[in-house]
């Protein structure tokens, strides 16, 4: 199970649907996205675009059997809540919570907010071929398989190489929150541009 190369640019609308509501579908996937996501940023930390980041997620998920559902989150930016509120939301009890600059988590509904099933802190480590497995990950645990933990890189390096950047980003993310804003359901429109 491999990524496609990137060979031409991607762009990424979240069309609105409406409320974010609780799905009924067992082998539903939550895919819960962070305030910023999209708009205004379109990119991870590593210039990953987000318009690859949820065609990757999709793939991945739809590969092992999996439906996905896309909501965005308005009222935190805390990864932990994001992917908590999704899992609640979600027909499995399953979902992927991803932030803007790319930190991502698989959650389930059963767990404490701040437990979690696969924890991906290291955001510069993340490329297109990782969001695919931990999108077929997600299925997987949807339908109460374990799957092997998607393998990680480790770069001790990545931390002071990109924490300016990072804590630069996550203010911006903190300033999109909307507190009276409820979570909508949106429709990934993702368009190629050649």
């Amino acid at each position: 199970m491999t990524a496609a190369p990137v060979d031409s640019v991607r762009t990424l609308a979240l069309n609105e649907v409406g409320p974010a509501e609780r799905g009924t579908r067992p082998e539903e996937v939550v895919i819960a996205l962070s305030p910023a996501f999209g708009d205004p940023f379109t990119k991870t930390i590593v210039d990953v675009p987000h318009a690859e980041v949820i065609r990757q997620l999709l793939a991945g998920i739809e590969e092992r059997g999996g439906v996905a559902r896309v909501i965005k989150v308005y009222k935190t930016a805390d990864l932990a809540a994001i992917a908590h509120h999704g899992a609640k939301l979600s027909g499995s009890g399953i979902a992927v919570g991803v932030l803007s600059r790319g930190t991502t988590v698989l959650h389930q509904r059963d767990l404490a907010r701040l437990s979690n099933l696969e924890l991906f802190p290291q955001a510069p480590l993340l490329d297109a071929e990782v969001f695919r497995m931990i999108g077929a990950n997600a299925a997987q645990y949807a339908q109460g398989q374990s799957p092997k933990p998607v393998p990680t890189r480790n770069d001790q390096m990545a931390r002071p190489r990109w924490q300016a950047k990072a804590a630069l980003l996550h203010l911006k993310e903190f300033e999109c929150i909307d507190h009276s804003r409820e979570a909508v359901e949106v429709e990934p429109v993702i368009t190629k541009v050649d």
